[in-house]
């Protein structure tokens, strides 16, 4: 990445930090889990209410907004998931929402949005097209737009993922990137402790990655199983932050991003759509000594996963590599009938398995 840009950034680790003061009594923090056949820790987001990690930074928006006496209703434009995500927290603030979501958005997601009582519209086939309808609907009606990610509250709430990663002292941290705002919220948050944070993205749908190069050129993101990060236009504000302290950026193979997804249900027993496997994809690139990719959510269409389960064949996993012990002594002949002569430290060492590596858990 380009050299940090030297104007202020628009949200701070302060806010970050003001932020989970907000989420603690809402919101408990996610599972780790240690992928042992991938060599990589999981923050487990597909376990966060409303099954992605969209809700801490919805969530925070309104608490936000609530403190500075805004009580206007919410409309925002999801594919799915900031759309759940708002909807439980305007249920649990009683707050209005309106969600505005594509008409290709999963089943599961329109479904959860409906279920906790927020008005769903589909317009559109895209997220890009869907945000332009709510950006409208919001200047009708005066109601509050409440962008997807490119909102310095909703980057604040969605940096409390790295800060609850902190503990864990990872040496690199891989997020998923769409708009850019679980990498921006992450990347304030854990960045002044010398983490690596790394975004990955998925062939064809790389605005993020070209926009950071310079590229401001608009494209149609191409057909991709990872439809939350399936934007066209970047974040403005999450750019900003993601060009002063983000590390580098993988992009993944829509087959590569397939085979992860099929792996991790099948030899960690973790469901994760197709967003939520897209660090962990990436992970395979990047070497680390504690390496944690963000499994960002899971909520997954059966049909999907089925239809996944059937056609991908995943590589079986390499065999993991012995570790070397002492040598046992070899004994001749001659001193055959003869117990060996063993120093108490060296009887010590040949009795006891080989610590384990100190990422595997116990």
């Amino acid at each position: 990445m380009d050299a940090p840009a030297a104007r202020p950034l628009p949200v701070t680790a302060s806010d970050v930090l003001a932020a989970q003061a907000r989420l603690r009594r809402y919101l408990p923090p996610t599972p780790l889990h240690y992928g042992e056949r991938f060599g990589c820790w999981l923050k487990l987001e597909n376990l966060q209410r409303t099954g992605s990690y969209k809700v801490r930074g919805a969530l925070n928006a309104l608490l936000a907004a609530r403190e500075r006496g805004d009580t206007r209703a919410v409309i925002a434009a999801s594919a799915g998931n900031h759309a759940q995500g708002l909807a439980w927290a305007a249920y649990r603030l009683g707050v209005p929402a309106i969600t505005v979501m594509p008409r290709g958005a999963p089943d599961t997601k329109v479904a959860g949005v409906a279920h906790w009582g927020a008005t769903v519209r589909l317009h559109g086939d895209s997220y890009d097209e869907a945000k332009a309808f709510a950006a409208q609907l919001a200047q009708q009606h005066g109601y509050r737009l409440l962008p997807a990610f490119d909102d310095p509250d909703v980057i604040a709430g969605q940096g409390t993922v790295g800060l609850e990663l902190a503990a864990l002292q990872p040496d690199v941290v891989l997020v998923p990137i769409g708009g850019g705002g679980l990498a921006a919220g992450v990347a304030l948050a854990l960045k002044a402790q010398g983490v690596k944070i790394v975004g990955a993205q998925v062939e064809g749908v790389d605005a993020m990655a070209r926009a950071l190069r310079g590229d401001e050129s608009a494209r149609e993101p191409a057909a991709t199983l990872a439809d939350g990060v399936r934007v066209r236009e970047p974040g403005r504000l999450t750019r900003r932050v993601l060009q002063a302290l983000l590390d580098d950026i993988v992009i993944v193979r829509e087959a590569e991003l397939r085979e992860t997804l099929v792996r991790l249900a099948l030899e960690e027993h973790v469901i994760a759509e197709g967003a939520g496997a897209l660090a962990l994809a990436a992970g395979r690139r990047v070497p680390g000594r504690r390496k944690c990719a963000v499994v960002s959510g899971g909520n997954l269409d059966a049909a999907v996963l089925a239809a996944l389960l059937r056609d991908v064949r995943p590589r079986p996993p390499r065999k993991p590599r012995r570790r070397t012990r002492e040598p046992v002594p070899v004994l001749g002949t001659a001193a055959l009938g003869a117990a060996p002569r063993l120093t108490p430290a060296a009887a010590a060492r040949l009795a006891l398995p080989t610590a384990l590596p100190e990422d595997c858990p116990t």
